[in-house]
């Protein structure tokens, strides 16, 4: 299982699973969120909603930028 780098072990694969879960979570209830912030306001709706999938991307952004400064 030494397919990636020399040193770095299984952390990255787990990283990368609780990304996956997590955010596989947060998208299968935000449509259920979203009818029910829709009720109160389809601006908030929209929001919230765009807001979730620009956090998916802020979180693949933060973590490259981590690695970028711990490269041994």
């Amino acid at each position: 299982m030494s397919d990636g780098a020399p040193g770095k072990g299984p952390s990255p694969a787990i990283a990368a699973a609780v990304i996956l879960v997590g955010t596989g979570l947060a998208f299968f209830f935000l449509p259920r969120l979203m009818i029910a912030l829709g009720d109160v306001s389809p601006w908030l709706a929209a929001v919230v909603g765009a807001g979730f999938v620009l956090a998916f991307f802020l979180l693949f952004w933060l973590r490259a930028r981590y690695q970028r400064r711990h490269e041994d």
